[in-house]
């Protein structure tokens, strides 16, 4: 038998175990613990280190850091009220200053100022001075008028008249910046970037052409999703930009390339996917350390080195360490950069703990790849206890910590997983661990109990994916049916275990960050599409409208197949994966069997004298502050990630069945 406890403290809780692993925060991301409010007068189980860090928040990285729209723009907005002969004379305009947004983060930018809004407008031409302009400029003045007096709804119903006649062709692209900016004010990002889109097709030349490009960065900064505009960006890669965007758009400029690179390989094309993954390494290196989109690109460099020393490992293995030490090395700089320092502005402290948290995850995988465990360990125990990288962290480690022989804290791990309030995660690969730990202790029948488990359990998951992949569906159909997905949930409907687990899957396909992105914007550009229903009768049944509605739907159309391609990859993905760790338990079943079979008969030939499976030495004895506690089977939110097995039997000679894991820094 095996025998689990935990460990409970009767000291006080700050003081911290010599112990090198890192203390975890308290919280967990999306439990609803409500119910698990009982007090407990007992002593808590054993923690690797006993103190307790704060409360920490969900991170997820923040693809820009916040502008006030046009704020930092460098001119006035003037352009629109300027006759055809001023503007010859005039510089390229920029765009005025919006009215102070929420979810402002602030790069380093004067947001405390914000222009005082003018009196209410009239709704007659008397405001407007007309006088020496020809009628259809008149036409354009008011609309202008509109758009300054905050009336943006008949601002962008006004420029649109003036597009629809072609007559008025030399006003159209003035008409259309009145247009995309009143959008913009509207808080419809995606119906705006249309807009600007159109503007920047027409070339360099545009009057407006500089002014848009700045525009596309203040988009980014309010959609969810800021790849909406990678492909605008990209378009347009050898413009100039301004200065003070001119590192946001180098960051941006790689991340495309990172996405087209990963996109590329995934597809069959290394080669192509080289080139991108080439340009995400140089625009990392034009962008100066002392900028705040250093970092991210950074990652993204270190990304693109481990991914060609993985592709290299075996043509060419000495440049594949190069490029696996040149990975380690910008995940290195990532952490340093992204300390926590007091003073730093909320917002970029958030970004800069997801960030970092995702660089510590980067260099275990990379140590682990390289067969360094312990280092790989220590890097995951780095991740703090209830972030979003937490589990992955646990059930990585629970891999690191076998190929070391600390089988009681792999399984200890796998307690955490298996626990209630981790339910909807999906991890299979869980029960191939404890099978195979079981297996080489000697503990054969439960080593079967556990496989015959995992077949019961993921042998139908198996077969539904494969009938979903095999059904060559569309792209968009395979996004469909992860749309649909996402409504049961919404819906709580009742399904089945299997179900349940293919449900997990297909939640496991979001947490691929750029379809998580892709399918935030389709959600996002859906719900601008509802929006047009709470507007007034005019705009709602406007021809405007009409428009614009079109415009989404032919951009939602576009994203759907984008996500449909990347869910399918997904699926396809983990049907690969399933189906490999069936034939796995399938090979350990058969070892089992054979090895137990091997067992018997050694039993029999000795008289029943034999024992192969031997008792091991274990000490209930714990550090002072501690106490040794039996697990019983509850489950409670603060001992989460701290359990471990106690090996009371086995056939592997060792003085005890675990050893601690040494600092990174001291080997």
């Amino acid at each position: 038998m095996m025998r689990s406890f935990r460990l409970i403290r009767v000291a006080v809780l700050g003081l911290s175990l010599a112990w090198t692993a890192p203390t975890f925060a308290q919280n967990f991301e999306g439990l609803d613990l409500s119910g698990q409010s009982k007090k407990k007068k007992r002593a808590t189980p054993k923690k690797k280190k006993p103190t307790r860090k704060s409360r920490a928040d969900k991170a997820t990285p923040a693809p820009v850091q916040d502008d006030d729209d046009d704020a930092a723009a460098s001119s006035s907005e003037a352009p629109t009220s300027v006759s055809p002969a001023e503007a010859a004379s005039t510089p390229a305009p920029t765009p005025a200053s919006p009215p102070a947004n929420t979810g402002s983060m602030g790069m380093g930018l004067d947001l405390t100022q914000e222009a005082p809004k003018p009196a209410a407008p009239t709704m007659s031409f008397d405001a407007v001075d007309v006088s020496g302009k020809t009628a259809d400029r008149q036409r354009l003045e008011v609309a202008v008028s509109l758009f300054k007096n905050d009336e943006y709804e008949k601002a962008s119903m006004a420029a649109h008249e003036l597009l629809e006649d072609p007559k008025l062709a030399g006003l159209h692209t003035e008409a259309r910046y009145v247009l995309a900016k009143s959008l913009y004010r509207m808080g419809m990002y995606h119906s705006s970037l249309g807009e600007f889109s159109k503007i920047l097709s027409l070339g360099p030349s545009t009057k407006f052409f500089k002014t848009s490009l700045e525009w596309l960065f203040f988009i980014s900064r309010k959609t969810k999703n800021e790849t909406v505009i990678l492909d605008e960006i990209a378009r347009h890669a050898n413009q100039e930009f301004p200065e003070k965007y001119r590192n946001e758009f180098r960051y941006l400029l790689a991340r495309y390339h990172f996405v087209r690179g990963r996109a590329l390989d995934q597809v069959g094309q290394p080669e192509e996917a080289d080139k991108s993954f080439s340009e995400v390494k140089r625009l990392a290196l034009t962008i100066p350390r002392a900028d705040p989109f250093f970092p991210r690109a950074k990652y993204l460099e270190g990304l693109s080195s481990f991914r060609n020393g993985s592709r290299q490992k075996d043509a060419a293995a000495k440049r594949a360490n190069g490029e696996m030490l040149a990975a380690i090395e910008a995940m290195k700089e990532v952490v340093r950069l992204t300390r926590p320092v007091a003073g730093k502005p909320a917002d970029q402290a958030k970004l800069d703990k997801s960030l970092r948290e995702l660089a510590f995850m980067q260099l275990a995988r990379t140590h682990y790849g390289m067969q360094q465990n312990r280092f790989a360990l220590f890097y995951l125990g780095k991740v703090e206890r209830g972030n979003t990288q937490w589990l992955e962290a646990l059930f990585e480690s629970s891999w690191a910590n076998y190929r070391v022989g600390q089988y009681e804290q792999a399984l200890g791990n796998l307690i955490t997983l298996s626990s209630p309030f981790f339910r909807e995660e999906y991890f299979p690969e869980a029960l191939i661990l404890k099978a195979v730990i079981y297996y080489e202790n000697c503990r054969y029948r439960e080593s079967n109990i556990i496989l015959q488990d995992f077949e019961r359990t993921y042998l139908p998951v198996h077969d539904q994916l494969e009938s979903l992949v095999k059904k060559n569906m569309e792209a968009s159909e395979y996004y469909s049916v992860l749309s649909d997905v996402q409504k049961k949930n919404k819906d709580g409907l009742e399904k089945n275990e299997t179900d349940v687990i293919l449900e997990r899957i297909l939640r496991l396909a979001l947490t691929d960050q750029d379809l998580r992105k892709t399918n935030d914007s389709i959600l996002e550009l859906e719900a601008e599409m509802d929006a047009f229903a709470n507007r007034a009768d005019t705009f709602k049944y406007s021809e405007l409208s009409k428009s614009l509605l079109e415009g989404l739907k032919l951009q939602r159309t576009a994203l759907i197949s984008k996500a449909g391609i990347m869910a399918k990859g997904k699926l396809e993905t983990e049907l690969v994966a399933l189906k490999q760790l069936l034939a796995n338990g399938l090979r350990i079943k058969f070892e089992t069997t054979t090895k137990e079979k091997e067992f018997l008969e050694e039993q029999l030939k000795a008289g029943g004298r034999t024992a192969i499976v031997k008792k091991y030495k274990y000490s209930v004895a714990v550090q002072d502050d501690q106490l040794y506690w039996p697990y019983e089977g509850e489950y409670w939110r603060d001992e989460l990630g701290t359990y471990q097995y106690t090996m009371t039997k086995g056939c592997i000679e060792r003085d005890t069945a675990n050893r601690n894991v040494q600092s990174a820094e001291a080997m």
